[in-house]
């Protein structure tokens, strides 16, 4: 069976390694061996692989560059089949150490963002180097894969790389467990209250998830009719967001409860889910709250969204940054929900199982034809 070596920064709890642990349980049911390679073994996803038994190594890497003879002399240790690597850095770290320990692994890079966005709203050097940097190295690794068409056409145009060299492999999000998951018991009390209807928003508080305009969103919503918004996650944007929300008098209304391991009994619960994001690779949360039956409401922002929600068939998108915009299709949305079982059939188009099996043949075709 292929030997699979999963390669990561850290454990933040971001969608590219949630999809890495999902593959890599998927990878082990199907018999393969599999282990998950870090620069640092860090992050709010780290005690959910040290309990689910998964392989971890570390390779105690301060930055990204300097796990490049790191990386280089554990493929030379260790030799797997295939390694699969995630983020733009580590992407090309990947590629550099397969060169330098000159063993025999097939390198997959993955492209989880809109480079194009992502690096525009960076200012340090080690962003402004990317485009060319991968232009140079992508087309070295064995395959390139991009999470969504919209993220393959954004690498081909922004970083010079041939578009009919990137595969396109949506993100595995549907476990069988869902439905277990979901029906968890509930942590977070607006959810069981029987209160006013709750929409739930979850992701890294930092400036590309655009929670300043879901909060005024929300105050657009109180315009004219009672509801409430929890937003999960942390980051540096906390104490901007408490700020503006006092402003906009949504105290009682709007809370932060920090990171949930597994946020599926929340969106379950929700009378919906929104994505304020002002770009996003793929969409991770949407594909969770519809395989909850949640309706959803999203930005038209570039890639993912559009092509979950089918262009607008599976929930409502809206431009970008537009407060009122989003606050009316959350209005509409909570007034008139999807039919449900409808949401739910449509979260079947990204099951781990069928991610699993395009991953897998991939590396089959990988290795046959070296």
């Amino acid at each position: 069976m292929t030997a699979i070596a999963l390669y990561l920064p850290n454990l933040a709890a971001g969608g590219a390694e949630r999809t890495f642990l999902r593959l890599a349980a998927g990878f082990g049911e199907r018999g393969c061996p599999v282990r998950l390679v870090v620069d640092r073994a860090e992050g709010g996803l780290l005690e959910a692989v040290h309990a689910s038994g998964l392989p971890l190594e570390s390779l105690r890497a301060a930055r990204t560059l300097t796990a490049l003879p790191k990386l280089s002399a554990w493929l030379r240790r260790n030799r797997p089949d295939v390694l699969l690597s995630a983020i733009t850095h580590n992407n090309l770290i990947a590629v550099w150490a397969r060169a330098l320990a000159r063993s025999g692994t097939c390198v997959v890079v993955s492209e989880h963002t809109v480079l194009s966005a992502q690096t525009a709203m960076q200012t340090g050097w080690q962003y402004r180097v990317l485009a060319p940097l991968c232009r140079g190295t992508y087309p070295r690794a064995a395959a390139i894969v991009a999470v969504s068409a919209g993220v393959a056409d954004d690498l081909a145009r922004y970083a010079g790389v041939a578009r009919n060299r990137i595969e396109v492999i949506p993100n595995p999000v549907v476990t069988p467990d869902y439905p277990q998951r979901a029906a968890a018991p509930c942590p977070h009390p607006w959810l069981t209250d029987g209160g006013p209807p709750v929409v739930v928003a979850a992701g890294r508080l930092v400036p590309l998830k655009d929670f300043p305009t879901l909060l005024q969103a929300l105050a657009v919503v109180h315009r004219r009719m009672p509801a409430r918004l929890l937003i999960l996650g942390e980051g540096p944007e906390r104490g901007a967001l408490l700020a503006l929300r006092a402003r906009l008098g949504l105290d009682g209304s709007v809370d932060l409860p920090g990171f949930y391991p597994d946020p599926l009994p929340l969106f379950a619960r929700a009378a919906a889910l929104a994505v304020s994001s002002r770009f996003e690779g793929f969409g991770l949360t949407l594909v969770e709250a519809l395989a909850c039956g949640t309706p959803v409401v999203s930005t038209d922002c570039p890639t993912g969204p559009a092509e979950i929600l089918a262009q607008g068939d599976h929930g409502r998108l809206v431009p970008v940054g537009d407060a009122d915009a989003l606050g009316a299709a959350l209005l509409a949305t909570l007034t008139a929900p999807p039919d449900r079982d409808r949401l739910r059939r449509r979260a079947l188009d990204y099951t781990q199982a069928a991610g699993v099996e395009r991953y897998l043949t991939l590396f089959h075709r990988l290795e046959s034809s070296r």
